[in-house]
């Protein structure tokens, strides 16, 4: 069984021979310190292929048939067969947990169109690399929910299909490397005085009537499945949700601010560039909303959490 101090740390950690993972790539499970794909994999060369990531807690996948939706229609988006039915990766996904004895932490998928000569146009019936692999590290109760996160607003340079999750990240690598350099958690990516979305998460701000703005989908972000959920959480619980571009400016004047990904379920804001956000605390509509979404997962009574905000 692999053990979370196995695997090396899950952002920016080096893979090496010890990692005692596994994978499952090509059709089968191997070692992921022994997994390859061919160097003329389209998926190599130009990034050619989409990606989906789902959280595991405690034992389960988190909204997994969602996620398979969203996979399905990246895929359909760039012309890629979908090499399996949802059934079909779910069982692979379950299986891969096992293997590894996951039972926090995530599971990535990763399909490219597949191996031929370099070249940009692509030929008609290339069969698809797949690859899967898992990531041990605590999704849930962050220490960020109780401190909140510090943001960083940087220009959004990517692609103008934001809606297609390609393995194409260049534009977020550099973003999140000048997020670690600035000390802060992460980048919210600006056209103009709008906020996009962040480089690797959703982001929301709330008024101080207390509405609750996002962007609206639309090719220029990703439609973020844990936002699914909690925008369906906050409608339940008689929340105002607006769905709209705000820009940096509404979001310094916030009287809070969150982020929700599939890697972090959702964190607040405590400051933006350097700005507090409110008084720099998790505020109430985070709080609650986040504590709906822990009770909704693992069938908590309303009560919870106890005191402690764990349970």
């Amino acid at each position: 069984m692999v053990r979370p101090s196995d695997t090396g740390p899950a952002s920016g950690g080096i893979v090496t021979t010890t990692d005692t993972r596994i994978a499952f790539i090509r059709g089968q499970f191997v070692p992921l310190a022994e997994a390859v794909i061919p160097v003329m994999d389209r998926g190599f060369l130009f990034g050619d292929g989409v990606y989906e990531v789902t959280a595991v807690i405690e034992g389960r996948l988190v909204d997994d048939t969602p996620h398979l939706a969203r996979l399905a229609r990246s895929l359909a988006e760039i012309d890629i067969p979908n090499p399996f039915a949802a059934p079909e990766w779910t069982a692979i996904e379950k299986e891969l947990m096992r293997r590894n004895g996951l039972r926090n932490g995530l599971i990535y998928i990763q399909v490219t169109r597949g191996v031929a000569e370099r070249a940009f146009a692509y030929a008609d019936g290339l069969a698809p690399t797949v690859v899967l692999f898992p990531q041990f590290q605590p999704v849930q109760y962050s220490p960020l929910t109780k401190t909140g996160a510090r943001i960083i607003t940087l220009p959004d340079q990517r692609w103008t299909r934001c809606d297609i999750k390609s393995t194409s990240l260049l534009a977020q690598v550099m973003a999140k490397h000048a997020v670690s350099q600035a000390g802060a958690h992460e980048a919210w990516m600006t056209r103009g005085d709008q906020i996009t979305e962040g480089a690797s998460s959703t982001a929301y701000i709330v008024t101080a009537g207390g509405d609750v703005i996002t962007r609206d989908l639309s090719p220029a972000v990703l439609p973020g499945i844990t936002r699914q959920t909690i925008l369906k959480i906050a409608r339940a619980r008689g929340l105002t949700i607006v769905e709209r571009p705000f820009t940096r400016a509404e979001a310094l004047a916030a009287t809070e601010a969150f982020y929700t990904s599939a890697s972090t379920i959702a964190i607040p804001v405590a400051t933006i560039d350097g700005h507090p956000i409110g008084d720099r605390e998790p505020g109430p509509v985070f709080q609650d909303l986040y504590a709906a979404y822990m009770r909704d997962l693992m069938d908590l009574p309303e009560a919870w959490p106890a005191e402690d905000g764990h349970g």
